[in-house]
């Protein structure tokens, strides 16, 4: 008897909406997310990185699908889960991994380590550790467009903890009353941290709650990249034409713990079981073959040239310099901050 993981890949068809080169760019930047992510909790295990470490593994469709409705220009910021963003953006993996090590040639220059990436050059910024912190400067990155006079947002990322802090109905009702281009994203994995929505909200469909401002809502499939992606492309028209705000519920699933120091016993396998017949990486996959726009044999040679990348990556890490003591002293105050610098 098939599994229910089987009985799903071998209906997978293709939405007629998208191409094989938009499936194909989805599969590679998933399988990226999900290799380079696979390896960062192996290296953490071998305490080559250290501190705090938050995987995206099972997330990935939450961006991909994200990035492929959006132009360049538009703004993404994010909380502390935010090794995958920069990927899907372009940034360099390779500095990506040096961060993680707390190396001086990282993302930000070893300063931040796994939950404050920063990418200005592809419009990323941050990897925020405060629970809720990103929300309101989102809304302040997408002000300063608007007050600009140009057509970017940004795409303002939490996770479903974080609509329990007061700054995520403070940016909502200012975005709202002031029509402010910004799309919020909750990314609804079922669990702040180890305590479950249901345990800890009366209202377990959180796309609702942007019905208190008037705001735009909706509810999203967020394990298929194409329900991200016409959602967030409605979002955008409406942000672009002047009408504002809109509020996404990503509706998603994360297979490891909240973070590597995380075992999830508070999950039983028949739920982990139940989202891993939807996973994301598969689903894309299974398109790609059904279609006929990718053979076993050249997803396996992708698959082997993602891992030989990051294994790159992996080398490029451990081969570089932690800063030196001064460097500490460095990228202090705004007018010697290089990354803030035009």
């Amino acid at each position: 008897m098939a599994s229910a993981k089987d009985q799903s890949n071998a209906t997978a068809k293709a939405n007629e909406k998208f191409s094989k080169e938009t499936y194909s760019t989805w599969y590679e930047q998933m399988l990226l997310m999900r290799r380079f992510e696979e390896k960062c909790g192996q290296l953490y295990g071998q305490q080559k990185i250290r501190g705090f470490c938050h995987l995206y593994i099972g997330q990935e469709a939450c961006v991909a699908g994200a990035v492929s409705a959006l132009k360049r220009g538009d703004k993404y910021i994010t909380a502390y889960r935010d090794h995958a963003h920069p990927l899907a953006l372009g940034s360099d993996p390779k500095k990506i991994m040096a961060e993680l090590y707390g190396k001086a040639t990282g993302i930000s220059k070893g300063n931040g380590g796994s939950m404050h990436m920063f990418d200005k050059e592809n419009h990323f910024y941050g990897g925020h550790g405060i629970v809720g912190g990103q929300v309101p400067l989102g809304a302040g990155i997408a002000f300063a467009d608007m007050y600009k006079g140009n057509d970017n947002l940004c795409v303002t990322y939490m996770g479903d903890g974080a609509v329990r802090q007061g700054a995520f109905h403070e940016a909502l009702n200012m975005a709202m009353t002031m029509k402010i281009p910004v799309i919020f994203v909750i990314e609804n994995n079922g669990y702040a941290m180890g305590t479950s929505v249901s345990r800890t909200s009366n209202m377990t469909n959180l796309s609702q709650l942007g019905e208190a401002y008037d705001m735009p809502n909706e509810s999203v499939d967020a394990m298929l990249p194409e329900e991200v992606h016409g959602a967030v492309e409605r979002a955008a028209k409406r942000a672009r034409a002047g009408e504002g705000p809109s509020l996404l519920e990503f509706r998603t699933y994360r297979y490891k713990g909240h973070s590597m120091s995380d075992p999830a016993k508070y999950r039983t396998k028949e739920e982990v079981a139940e989202y891993r017949a939807k996973d994301p990486v598969e689903h894309v996959k299974n398109i790609l073959l059904n279609e006929g726009w990718a053979t076993e044999e050249e997803l396996k040679e992708l698959d082997k040239k993602i891992k030989a990348e990051v294994l790159e990556c992996v080398k490029f890490a451990e081969e570089s310099p932690f800063p030196t003591a001064d460097q500490a002293l460095q990228n202090v105050y705004a007018e010697d901050y290089e990354i803030m610098q035009d």
